[in-house]
């Protein structure tokens, strides 16, 4: 007799109950430190330099790393972020002080998650690196879902294909075709190699300055470029799975690396699918910079830029003022969107 498969709603909420028996079992059997004030030293700044579930590495203005726990009150904290922290007197339980307070952020990248809702994941970030790769295959469509975050984020993109060293002559026409789309409006792309090191001398003049994040699938050679970029790290690697074609997860927790050429660099977990069900249908058709010229001159204040009548936005990719392609990808994003919608609020009614 076969096993009835669970439904992916079923595999949540399993999934949502081991978590929390997890957590609920860590509670139980771990003593929070209680750091009293006159144990604690004076105030001073730190930035958040990894996190972790419970504890946050914070780096001192003359570069030492303190291992810290979290003010119950902090609502969150993510790599990057500014903060106030005190050292203990003394080291207890491999932890060396404690966090207080966080400064305002100029900005954060944030992800939704089915359980937690929207979580961030980086802050004070001055661009992001969006590495993709030609193995399994180069997709635009997931290209265009991390440009929808930069652009509601309002930070600077940076299109980076990498294991440029795996394509034909034929193959990398197209590919600068492909990328000729987000130059053409306005998007700074490279085509990079960790195997060959090629442009890997443009990619690090880039880095040189602020500080940027490596987001992208997992697969896609995030943790090579860092073992390049910083060899004494040795990020683990992995192999795109033959069998799925997906990339297994390699980096557990968001570290920022200082680079020897100047300018920071946050490493973050793989992310294999970035959902946008968090954004308002609005802020995705915004996300699309090349719309925004013509977004409100629609006839209908309510048009779907499909098949409305007086449309500016299909007039303009029949024009060729939008890629064609650029627009079939929003139209994905925005079926998906209330596709996930949908099912979310059926698993939650």
């Amino acid at each position: 007799m076969s096993k009835r498969k669970l439904t992916q709603n079923q595999q949540r909420r399993i999934q949502s109950n081991n978590i929390k028996n997890l957590k609920r079992h860590q509670r139980k059997n771990k003593k929070d430190i209680d750091w009293q004030d006159d144990m604690l030293g004076n105030s001073q700044n730190g930035t958040v330099v990894t996190r972790y579930s419970a504890h946050a590495d914070v780096e001192t203005e003359n570069g030492e790393i303190f291992r810290c726990n979290m003010r119950r009150s902090l609502s969150s904290l993510v790599v990057g972020d500014k903060v106030i922290w005190r050292k203990g007197n003394e080291q207890l339980q491999g932890i060396s002080g404690v966090i207080e307070g966080i400064y305002p952020r100029e900005n954060e990248i944030t992800r939704p998650d089915y359980y937690d809702g929207l979580k961030p994941i980086a802050a004070n970030i001055d661009r992001i690196i969006i590495v993709s790769a030609v193995i399994p295959s180069l997709s635009l469509n997931i290209i265009d879902r991390y440009l929808v975050i930069c652009e509601t984020s309002n930070i600077p993109a940076v299109i980076v294909v990498n294991k440029g060293d795996l394509l034909n002559e034929l193959q990398r026409k197209e590919v600068e075709q492909q990328l000729k789309i987000y130059e053409d409006i306005g998007y700074q792309t490279l085509i990079i190699s960790a195997e060959t090191k090629e442009n890997m001398d443009k990619l690090e003049v880039l880095l040189s300055s602020g500080t940027s994040i490596f987001v992208g699938q997992s697969g896609v050679g995030k943790s090579s470029l860092i073992n390049m970029l910083l060899p004494e790290v040795n990020a683990v690697t992995n192999i795109v799975s033959e069998n799925s074609g997906l990339g297994q997860h390699t980096t557990t927790s968001s570290t920022l690396y200082h680079l020897p050429q100047g300018g920071n660099l946050i490493d973050s977990p793989g992310i294999r699918e970035f959902g946008l069900w968090h954004l308002e249908l609005e802020q995705i058709t915004k996300g699309y910079r090349e719309f925004q010229y013509f977004l409100g001159a629609c006839k209908f204040r309510d048009c779907k830029h499909l098949n409305d009548p007086g449309c500016v936005i299909c007039e303009a990719v029949k024009m060729g003022k939008i890629h064609k392609t650029r627009f079939e990808n929003y139209h994905r994003l925005v079926a998906s969107l209330a596709e996930n919608k949908a099912q979310r609020h059926f698993s939650t009614s």
